[in-house]
């Protein structure tokens, strides 16, 4: 199965979804030969074909499905082709010129073509595949008189010159009484001309009066444009011989994206003809028209309704059956529902680890968590994951496309936030066990200031270890590692993230590399030179917090701003911090001499776990230490319980 075969094919297990505005969303999953536009002003027409009423409408309530062509629906240039129904005012109104109107540059040697072009395709369309409620549109467009009712309704501003005669206002420059609603509803720098018509047409007894809405319009349409395809060949999707589409529709990834995936235009030039004599590709790759209909539809859909966008790129992953599925590019904390998370025992109300926060209880949470999407998606639903990404505004490649079944998709999502879980503290209301999210970790390699392009790299980088349990990247996990042990310059917060999520790294690094399984609790007899230095530092940050706190202090600790330096030179730096602790011990020994003496008892036990000669080598530490000080430091406020962790 390929791309456009599985996008054909979630098209036609979807068909019960066409038109259906889902709850939340304003996302659609069009018919055939139609397009979405941002509609700017509504107009009502009775059944004698006379306008009735208009209203501008709110940004909000814009978008609008409206038919369309294989040419209009991807229009571009000096001379765009019109739409059959709902069109810009320069097409739909007959007395557009008379009142100033500018047409495009490429009408501008006949002004009155894009209307007669509007009028003769709406018109062919009545005549071969009539609609009550579209040919009333027809009769009243005829009329030529739209620009002087939406003037009488005051909704297009006019200008009267000396002559007598009005025409279009450019622009609102009245400081003391605000603009007319047109102008707010206009993309900034649209002039009222550039306006946008979508109809309504009222008729006693029929319940459906917006024709972007009416399904019979849909289909009226539909059965007229597929009467008008004429070039028959081989679909290499279906295999089967049927109309073939000329062009491909565009906007993907939003209302504004000219960029296309299967695109040709070699008229002149012949750079990429080769051995092919047809300039529009249809002898090189052969695609029905439905089927590219339905494959472009449902990826617009599937994009707008569950994918993710940065910058150019756009994620998204979809079951062909059309069911729901896990996000896998989400935190553990986002992958439940908020109540569901809340009784998984993976939040974390305080800083306090209890032994049923430990990765078998992750394990045990997320297989009750997938269990029910198992049961839904069955072993053998096909789970699609794809990227888009564009260089330029008018080609498109998918940079990334995975297929899996949805018991193998359900296993690698499981395996991720297994092995990637440790506790993170995200913040106020954000602290819990498990995995953070692609953009977790971008922000917290690159800095929370980091750009789309940026966003979009390690997301790409990313994919293929969530989906395909690919390594980590090594540069990855060290630019974590490096920002977790530099705290200067961050909030408490940020750090406490940007540590969480270094260990969380390492720790799915060293599993997928077989060195160690690294548990989520103090593992005390564990004997490595980094992990010893790191539970010395978090003894030493401990103690000196506490003898801060005790005297009502509140500054980093200098085991914090030499966090970075101890893990380039660990014996050096350690000397100085340990020399540094001699007046917070003298502190804790005159007001808390029993926490002194715990605090000494760890130093001792951990000193008496290295190796000979290891605790005076300086070179430099793996991340394992940001581990070993997180266990360690977490150690100090959980209860003394049974663990039941192992590791392994």
């Amino acid at each position: 199965m390929n791309w456009i075969d599985a996008l054909y094919r979630t098209y036609e297990n979807c068909l019960g979804s066409v038109g259906v505005r889902e709850e939340g969303s304003d996302e659609l999953l069009l018919p055939l030969s139609h397009t979405t536009q941002n509609a700017h002003i509504e107009v009502t027409l009775d059944q004698n074909a006379n306008l009735i009423a208009a209203r501008v409408l709110q940004k909000a309530d814009q978008k609008t499905v409206v038919p369309c062509t294989e040419k209009s629906g991807g229009r571009s240039g000096k001379k765009p082709e019109t739409h059959p129904l709902c069109d810009k005012l320069q097409y739909v109104a007959g007395d557009f010129v008379a009142y100033g109107g500018e047409v495009t540059s490429g009408f501008a040697n006949h002004p009155l073509e894009p209307h007669e072009a509007y009028l003769k395709l709406l018109g062919d369309w009545q005549t071969k595949y009539p609609h009550p409620k579209v040919g009333i549109v027809l009769e009243y467009v005829q009329k030529s008189r739209l620009i002087r009712d939406l003037v009488a309704q005051t909704i297009i501003p006019v200008h009267a010159g000396s002559d007598g005669d009005f025409s279009f206002l450019e622009k609102w420059t009245d400081e003391e009484s605000g603009p007319p609603d047109i102008f707010t509803a206009l993309p900034n720098n649209s002039r009222p001309q550039d306006a946008f018509i979508r109809w309504a047409v009222a008729i006693p007894g029929d319940p459906e009066p917006y024709l972007w809405q009416d399904k019979s319009v849909w289909q009226s349409w539909n059965d007229y444009y597929k009467s008008t395809q004429e070039f028959n060949d081989l679909c290499y999707v279906t295999g089967e011989e049927t109309t073939l589409a000329i062009q491909h529709p565009a906007k993907l990834r939003h209302a504004a994206d000219k960029a296309k995936l299967i695109s040709a235009n070699d008229g002149s030039g012949f750079t990429f003809r080769g051995r092919f004599t047809d300039p529009d590709g249809t002898q090189t790759c052969g695609v029905s028209f439905d089927v590219t209909q339905k494959a472009h539809n449902a990826l617009r859909w599937l994009i707008a309704r569950q994918g993710k966008r940065f910058g150019d790129q756009a994620i998204v992953a979809w079951a062909v059956t059309g069911q729901n599925i896990p996000d896998a590019l989400v935190s553990t904390q986002d992958l439940f529902g908020e109540e569901e998370f809340l009784n998984s025992g993976l939040s974390l109300s305080s800083e306090t680890i209890s032994p049923a926060n430990t990765a078998q209880g992750v394990g045990l949470a997320l297989k009750k968590k997938l269990g029910g999407y198992h049961a839904d998606l069955g072993d053998t639903t096909d789970v699609i994951f794809l990227s888009l990404d564009s260089a330029t505004p008018g080609r498109m490649a998918i940079s990334y496309y995975r297929e899996l079944s949805s018991s193998e998709f359900l296993a690698r999502v499981e395996k991720w936030h297994e092995e990637t879980a440790w506790p993170q503290n995200f913040g106020k209301d954000r602290k819990f066990i498990g995995a953070p999210s692609p953009l977790d970790i971008a922000q917290s390699a690159y800095g929370t200031r980091l750009d789309d392009k940026l966003k979009s790299a390690t997301y790409r980088r990313l994919l293929p270890c969530i989906i395909e349990n690919r390594p980590i990247p090594t540069d990855l996990v060290s630019s974590c590692i490096q920002r977790a042990s530099n705290r200067q310059g961050m909030e408490h917060w940020e750090w406490e993230k940007a540590l969480g999520i270094a260990c969380a790294l390492y720790r799915k690094q060293r599993i997928q590399t077989k060195q160690h399984h690294h548990t989520m609790s103090l593992e005390r007899d564990r004997t490595t030179r980094s992990y010893l230095y790191g539970r010395l530092l978090a003894v030493a940050d401990v103690l000196e917090q506490a003898a801060l706190r005790s005297a009502g202090e509140n500054r980093d600790t200098n085991a914090a701003r030499f966090m970075q330096r101890f893990a380039i030179h660990p014996y050096e730096t350690w000397m100085n911090i340990y020399l540094s602790l001699d007046p917070y011990r003298r502190r804790l020994k005159a007001n808390a001499p029993g926490l002194l003496h715990l605090y000494d008892a760890e130093f001792d036990e951990i000193k008496d776990l290295f190796k000979p000669g290891e605790f005076n080598d300086n070179g430099k530490l793996e991340g394992e230490f940001l581990l070993a000080y997180h266990c360690q430091r977490t150690a100090f406020f959980t209860k003394k319980e049974p663990s039941e962790e192992q590791p392994a």
